[in-house]
């Protein structure tokens, strides 16, 4: 007895046809003809009942259906579990991340991941929380670390919080300090050289947003940037910028770091992926040690 042959008589007795039930296993009604017939003359008895091209299940039939649904479930099973394990020794995972993310939480995460599981292949993706959400929703990547809330058309997602951060303000050490007493409010932030994110950014918006709650519009000396050159700009000088407290402790110490007063910036960090697909074994192990690496990041 073969898993096929238990396959196409599974087929034959769903359909009740033998020519639908050829076409539903993708082979030719001889073929599947042939195998039934093995199959009956293994097990010395008929399967099913062909009178006037009617297809019934047989006692025997009808005993064996419960039993082959089950071995062939039970098989399945066992491949997808051997295949987890595969990938888990030469799968790939493919995430997105802010830039700020990838310099601060991942490289520790990604290490330890890759320690464990070298055989793994790692994509990442560096970009904004809405250009990630848009690569989750076409299916280009596994998992995105995002900033919520999503926007408000995002497609289908599943998130679970991992961190929650706090913005403060970098200048460049060699100006003047912005703010009063050490720390600096968003008011203070009216008229002030503001070097700021490109748009897709969701720092971008949060840094807007707070602005035009307290009555103004931000001015800019440079817009349009990534973390690394919103950092380098506020080296040279340019100007000051709202990035997150992560970001801003591994910029080096010719940067100054200026809490934002009470109430203050955070934003909220969150794993994110499809909800009508689940992520791959290797993409399950990374989420995991995100899961309980986050709570330390944050």
């Amino acid at each position: 007895m073969h898993f096929q042959q238990l396959t196409y008589f599974v087929a034959v007795a769903e359909t009740r046809h033998f020519t639908r039930a050829a076409e539903a296993v993708h082979v030719s009604q001889p073929s599947l003809s042939q195998q039934i017939r093995a199959l009956e003359s293994e097990l010395g008895a008929e399967l099913f009942s062909r009178a006037r091209g009617n297809i019934t299940l047989t006692d025997a039939g009808e005993a064996l259906l419960p039993l082959a649904r089950r071995i062939l479930a039970d098989a399945e099973t066992a491949r997808q579990e051997v295949q987890e394990l595969v990938q888990l020794r030469s799968g790939r995972v493919r995430l997105g991340a802010t830039p700020s993310l990838c310099t601060g939480l991942l490289p520790d995460v990604l290490r330890a991941f890759h320690d464990r599981h070298p055989g793994v292949r790692l994509l990442l993706e560096e970009g904004g929380s809405h250009d990630l959400v848009r690569q989750l929703a076409r299916g280009a990547l596994d998992l995105a670390l995002v900033v919520l809330p999503l926007p408000a058309a995002s497609p289908a997602l599943t998130t679970v919080e991992l961190l929650r951060e706090d913005l403060v303000v970098v200048s460049s050490a060699d100006g003047p300090a912005p703010g009063r007493g050490g720390r600096v409010r968003i008011a203070d932030l009216e008229g002030a050289p503001l070097v700021m994110f490109r748009h897709g950014y969701n720092l971008r918006e949060l840094t807007l947003a707070a602005c035009r709650a307290e009555g103004f519009e931000p001015s800019f000396t440079v817009e349009g940037g990534e973390m690394d050159a919103v950092l380098g700009f506020v080296r040279a000088g340019l100007g000051i910028a709202v990035v997150p407290s992560m970001a801003a402790g591994r910029a080096g110490h010719d940067l100054r770091k200026t809490p934002l007063a009470g109430p203050g910036l955070r934003r909220t960090i969150a794993l994110a992926h499809r909800s009508d697909v689940a992520p791959p074994r290797a993409a399950r192990e990374l989420q995991r040690m995100l899961l309980e690496h986050g709570p330390e990041a944050g």
